[in-house]
C-alpha cells in the first residue's frame, strides 16, 4: 500500500506539528495477562487521540492538491472530528463537523475549542456520515471521508514508532472503527517487512468489521450500540476492509463489560486514563491471554477522551 520512503515522509509532516508519543512496557499489565506489553500511548497526543495524525496529513493534502476550498465537512463520534478541526483550522479552513445525538459533551466541547461548527444529526454515526455528504453539497465544502489514503499515511507514524522501539513484537491489538488505525499498523509493518500478526478488535455491539472478515464479504449490523463509541461503526469502510481483511490475523470482539474492566487495569496499572475504544485491545488481549502467554505483545491505548461522570461509573465498578 505505502512504500517505507512514503511512510517516513508522512511522519516527518507530522512531527511539524507534535511530538511522537511513548510505548511502555508496564509491569503490572504482564502480570495480569501473562504475557510482555507494550503499551502505544496514543492518548497522548495534542488531541488525545490517534487520529490527530491523520488530520495533519490530510489537511496538507487537501492544501497542496484543492485549490479553492474554503471549509470541510465530516461526521465523527469525537476524534475524527477534533483531528480535522484542529488541522483545518491552523490552514486557515473552516470545519464543520456532524455528531449524532447523544455523542460525548467532552468530545463536542474538544472540537468546539479547536475550531468546528458541531452539528448534530441522527442517532448514529453512519446517520451522521449521511448528513455530512448532505452539507458537502448544500455549503459547497469539501468532504473528509472518514478512511482515506493520506489519512492513513499520517495515522502510520504511530505504528513506524512502535516498531522502531519494539522490532520483535509477535502480536498488535489494535481497535477497529472505520479503520484507519488498523491499516495504519499493517501499511507499517509490510513497508518494514515484519512478521509481526495484526489484530483487529471490535465491539461485540459493532461488529461489522469481524463479521465481514470471516465471511470475505462487507457485513453490516443493524445497530451499533456501545460505550466504546469510537468503534461505534455499522457499515464498515470498504476500502478500510480491502486491506485488513488480506494483512490482519484475526478480528476479536469484546464486550462492554470486558472494555469497562480493561479501562479500570489501564488506570490501575499505568495511570493512564483510557476512553472505550482506547481500551478494547487490552481487553481483546485478556480475552485471548491463554493464546498469548510468553509472547511480545504491542497494545495500541488509541485514545484517553473519555467523559468524567462515564469515567467515575466505571471506575467504581459500575456496570
Amino acid at each position: 500500500m505505502f512504500g517505507k520512503n512514503d511512510l517516513i515522509e508522512a511522519a516527518s509532516l507530522v512531527y511539524r506539528h507534535m511530538p511522537p508519543t511513548p510505548q511502555y512496557s508496564w509491569p503490572l499489565l504482564d502480570e495480569c495477562t501473562g504475557a510482555t506489553v507494550i503499551v502505544k500511548h496514543e492518548n497522548h497526543t495534542p488531541t488525545g487521540a490517534f487520529k490527530v495524525r491523520g488530520g495533519i496529513t490530510f489537511i496538507d493534502w487537501v492544501k497542496r492538491t484543492q485549490p479553492g476550498v474554503q471549509g470541510i465537512v465530516t461526521a465523527t463520534r469525537g476524534n475524527h472530528g477534533q483531528s480535522q478541526a484542529r488541522a483545518a483550522t491552523a490552514a486557515g479552513l473552516r470545519a464543520t463537523i456532524v455528531v449524532p445525538h447523544g455523542n460525548s459533551p467532552g468530545k463536542n466541547a474538544a472540537m468546539r475549542a479547536f475550531g468546528a461548527d458541531v452539528v448534530t444529526f441522527g442517532a448514529d454515526f453512519d446517520a451522521a456520515r449521511g448528513e455530512a455528504a448532505r452539507l458537502a453539497s448544500s455549503e459547497n465544502l469539501f468532504p473528509v471521508p472518514p478512511f482515506h489514503r493520506e489519512i492513513v499515511r499520517g495515522v502510520a507514524s504511530y505504528a513506524l514508532e512502535l516498531f522502531a522501539a519494539a522490532t520483535d513484537l509477535d502480536t498488535v491489538y489494535v481497535p477497529v472503527g472505520c479503520g484507519s488505525g488498523i491499516c495504519g499498523v499493517i501499511a507499517a509493518r509490510d513497508a518494514l517487512g515484519l512478521r509481526t500478526k495484526v489484530v483487529g478488535v471490535v465491539s461485540t455491539e459493532a461488529a461489522g468489521a469481524k463479521l465481514s472478515f470471516e465471511s470475505g464479504r462487507l457485513t453490516a449490523t443493524d445497530s451499533a450500540d456501545t460505550i466504546a463509541d469510537g468503534l461505534a461503526v455499522r457499515t464498515p469502510v470498504e476500502e478500510a476492509f480491502a486491506i485488513y481483511a488480506r494483512g490482519a490475523d484475526r478480528i476479536v470482539a469484546v464486550s462492554d463489560d470486558e472494555v469497562r474492566e480493561a479501562i479500570r487495569i489501564l488506570f490501575t496499572a499505568t495511570h493512564n486514563v483510557a476512553e472505550g475504544a482506547g481500551a478494547a485491545a487490552l481487553a481483546a488481549l485478556l480475552q485471548e491471554k491463554e493464546k498469548m502467554r510468553g509472547r511480545k505483545v504491542g497494545v495500541v491505548l488509541s485514545g484517553g477522551n473519555i467523559d468524567a461522570p462515564l469515567l467515575a461509573d466505571i471506575l467504581q465498578g459500575a456496570a
